[in-house]
This record gives structure tokens, C-alpha cells and sequence, in this order.
């Protein structure tokens, strides 16, 4: 299926700031990057793309804040968003700079390692200026993730540009905190992401993420905290054991579907997509989260971190 192709004449009601890169992997595990062997690839990749594309498919409204390349790789990351019916106006091209890339290696225990050009390419130009308020403030929701937030000092201040024009108009903002204290720092990590944790609406971390973000050994406390800290929802990431949604006054415990994984990367960004398009559809949370599942389990099935995003008409029968 394909989704119906949108021309946008307003914001959209879900916008992200885009990590625009494209993803090389090796064709076979445990292949390191350091020897030569053969890739496949490139696929479109970048954390928020990856989630804003999810949307669309969806059949979420959804729209990108970017700058790629003036390269091909750059033409395949926005081709992929514009098919997908995202509204790529306020993404814009760099002459002279590359696209980013992420190469990728798979390891037989399931983990992966990664080689990334992404803070010397065009998305680390993100910045304050490319984010027009009066577009920003007729979203519902802002997305961010941890990982534009490190990507350079201007894309930081472009998230927070955005996420205070979206809560100064009536928004919301959802937050991924994805980024790995090994680069940056514990210290530093949870300093660039306060000022996104005290605006942030939806916070979807793994148990890893919002134990760093709190300094707690359990995940089930950290997420407490968290909660205790202002955030209304807290949607933990559980990988094959599905999620668990915290509030103030509930915790709902929602398994997921088993599937045969083929490419786990992006799977909780394209959860993060669709719990986002079930909240505007004002479902209750267990019917949130149980969406999100279905739609993050059957995103590992193909190669590539957006061609297993799957549209709205695969997923709700799985409900």
C-alpha cells in the first residue's frame, strides 16, 4: 500500500527536526568495518526521519525541519520523505556539503557497530534560523531526539527554538533521549536534554536511557521519577517484551507481537512515530501502546531502518 499523497497548505500536526542521513551496512554478520567486505545500501535513515516517516505512513500529517546535502544521497533521503507524503518545505539542500552517513556492521549476538559522518555533513547545519516560528506553533506535536540534540551546537538551539515556539502555541513535545553518554558524558548528556525534559509531554526512553537521565539503577524508578519531575507520560521501550506506559495514575503493561528480525535498526524511533499518531487519535493509552508495539515489531522485518515501516492497514488488524 501506498499512502495517499498530501499537499500541505498549513503545519502539519506532527513535526520533527530532522537527522538527515542515509545507512551503508554489511551484507553479512560479524563482518567488521575495518576489513574490507561488501555493503548494501544506502537506505534513508536519521533517527527523526525515520519516525516522521513512520507517521506518514501511518496516515499521520507530518512534516520535516532539515538540511541534507545537494548530493544523491541527500535525493535519496528526501525522495523517500516526499513518497511517504511528509512536507519537506522547510527542509533545505547544502551545496558543497555531503549528506550524512552511517556505516554499519551486525554482529551475531544481535549488537551493532556503527561509523558515523554526521557532525562534519549537512544536517549538523541545522539551525535557530531554519525553524519559522509561525510554522512551528501550528503543530500538535514538536518530536526531538537526543541524537540531533548532540549533533552540534546550532542544531541544539534549533530544537529548542522549536520546542518553545510549539509549547508557547498550545503544543506538545515528544522525546527519544537517544544519545550514548560514551560520546558526550553523563553530566553532559542530561545538561543539553533539561531544557527538552522540562517542556517534554511524552518521553520515550529505553531503560537504559531514563536510568542515565536520573542516576537511578532501576529503570521502573527511574521512569517514577520522571514522572515526578512533570512529565505526564513516560512510554518505556522494552524491545520483544513490548512496552510499559507510565502516568500518574497508571502503569499499563502491553506485550508486543513476535516476528522474524531481520534489521532492528530504527524500530523504536517507528514506535515513537505511531504512538504519537494513536495519542491524536485520543485513544486510551493500552490501545496507544499496543499500536506502537505492533507497528516498532513489524518495522525489523526488512533490511533498511524505514522499509519496514509498515502502513496503517497492516497494523490495525494486528490490534
Amino acid at each position: 500500500m501506498k499512502v495517499e499523497k498530501k499537499e500541505y497548505t498549513m503545519t502539519p500536526r506532527v513535526l520533527v527536526l530532522g537527522e538527515v542521513l542515509v545507512e551503508v551496512m554489511r551484507k553479512e554478520l560479524d563482518q567488521p568495518l575495518s576489513k574490507a567486505a561488501d555493503f548494501v545500501g544506502p537506505f534513508p535513515s536519521g533517527a527523526t526521519c525515520i519516525f516522521i516517516d513512520a507517521v506518514a505512513r501511518l496516515g499521520g500529517s507530518a512534516g520535516c525541519i532539515g538540511v541534507a546535502g545537494a548530493d544523491d544521497f541527500g535525493d535519496c533521503v528526501v525522495d523517500r520523505l516526499r513518497a511517504d507524503g511528509v512536507d519537506i518545505s522547510h527542509m533545505r539542500r547544502a551545496p558543497g556539503y555531503t549528506t550524512g552517513i552511517a556505516f554499519v556492521a551486525y554482529r551475531s549476538d544481535g549488537s551493532r557497530k556503527f561509523v558515523f559522518h554526521l557532525p562534519q555533513a549537512a544536517a549538523a547545519l541545522l539551525g535557530p534560523d531554519d525553524v519559522d516560528p509561525e510554522y512551528v506553533a501550528g503543530a500538535k506535536y514538536v518530536h526531538v531526539t537526543g541524537s540531533v540534540l548532540s549533533m552540534s551546537e546550532s542544531a541544539r538551539q534549533a530544537c529548542y527554538k522549536a520546542t518553545r515556539a510549539c509549547k508557547e502555541a498550545g503544543g506538545r513535545i515528544s522525546f527519544d533521549p537517544n544519545i550514548r553518554p560514551e560520546l558526550l558524558g553523563i553530566d553532559r548528556v542530561r545538561e543539553i536534554c533539561k531544557p527538552i525534559l522540562e517542556l517534554c509531554d511524552v518521553l520515550l526512553p529505553s531503560g537504559e536511557e531514563a536510568a542515565m537521565l536520573t542516576g537511578d539503577d532501576d529503570e521502573e524508578t527511574a521512569c517514577r521519577n520522571l514522572l515526578a519531575d512533570g512529565i505526564p507520560i513516560v512510554a518505556l521501550k522494552r524491545g520483544d517484551q513490548g512496552s510499559k506506559v507510565f502516568t500518574d495514575s497508571q502503569v499499563i503493561e502491553v506485550p508486543t507481537i513476535q516476528v522474524n528480525e531481520i534489521d532492528p535498526t530504527g524500530a523504536g524511533d517507528c514506535y515513537g512515530g505511531a504512538f504519537v499518531v494513536g495519542l491524536l487519535e485520543g485513544w486510551d493509552l493500552a490501545r496507544v501502546a499496543r499500536f506502537a508495539n505492533v507497528v516498532g515489531a513489524l518495522s525489523v522485518t526488512k533490511r533498511g531502518p524505514m522499509e519496514g515501516a509498515p502502513y496503517r492497514d497492516q497494523v490495525l488488524p494486528l490490534l
